[in-house]
């Protein structure tokens, strides 16, 4: 396959929706008939942290969330090679309403993903679609998949001590509502001192238990996880989630608490 050279044509490649596809698309019919080594080797050595392939992913996301696969490419840019994979949330779609996920090829040889908003896909096809979701949610995007969205065991992903989040969730007799966040958090250059490069989980629940209304009624859950760490509970249900078994999380408070 041809490679697509120069800033012009890769700039929106790098970011979540390719406003201008000029340079890729007098190339499109080709990028979907030529085989590239580049794409075939990111295939088949590519893998999500719970040993997913990109192929898996796609395939199983498309089934849930508004994700139409369009085309593979490779692109170039100072020196550096480029994977990417286009796609839309509906078959009928313009071309300038697609979306990139693309991934840098480093000089050791392996694929560096460079579209911040997909980082989720990292974590496995649960969370990407969870993430995809919830931004349909936020687009006022018709019928979305809030059943999937909802669905306390799409969020096994996120583990604890007392065992897979969606379990103890569904364990808590917790049902999920809105707003849900799946979303992954680069370090801010200008703000050095704040939190980032972590994946976030936030959920709010509504709990069928005795309890602290400020828990059992819109609780707040939220998990983050860095780069080669476990997920730890930031909020403080999220805490009493990750210390206590479905059953106790309130068995043991302090007098504070239950003032407030």
């Amino acid at each position: 396959m041809r490679k697509v050279s120069g800033r012009r044509a890769l700039l929106f490649c790098l970011g979540r929706s390719l406003i201008c596809l000029a340079g890729l698309a007098a190339t499109g019919d080709r990028a979907r008939a030529i085989e590239s080594p580049h794409i075939e080797r990111f295939k088949s050595t590519w893998r999500a942290q719970d040993g997913e392939t990109i192929e898996q992913i796609i395939s199983n996301v498309s089934k849930v969330a508004r994700f139409v696969p369009r085309m593979w490419g490779v692109a170039e840019l100072d020196g550096n090679d480029y994977v990417f994979v286009s796609w839309t949330r509906h078959a009928d779609d313009i071309l300038d309403e697609q979306h990139v996920i693309t991934w840098r090829i480093a000089l050791d040889g392996t694929f560096q993903l460079a579209s911040t908003y997909a980082k989720p896909i990292e974590l496995g096809w649960h969370a990407l679609a969870l993430g995809l979701i919830a931004s349909e949610v936020k687009d006022g995007e018709r019928d979305a998949n809030l059943r999937f969205l909802h669905d306390p065991s799409n969020f096994n992903f996120v583990t604890t001590t007392q065992g897979p989040l969606g379990d103890l969730l569904r364990q808590g007799r917790c049902t999920i509502v809105e707003p849900v966040g799946v979303d992954y958090l680069p370090t801010q250059k200008d703000k050095p001192t704040e939190k980032g490069d972590l994946w976030r989980v936030l959920l709010l629940v509504n709990c069928n238990i005795p309890g602290p209304r400020f828990y059992t009624h819109n609780g707040v859950i939220t998990f983050e996880k860095s780069e080669g760490q476990d997920w730890e509970p930031q909020s403080s249900f999220a805490k009493r989630i990750a210390a206590f078994p479905p059953g106790s999380w309130f068995a043991r408070m302090e007098p504070k608490e239950r003032e407030e």
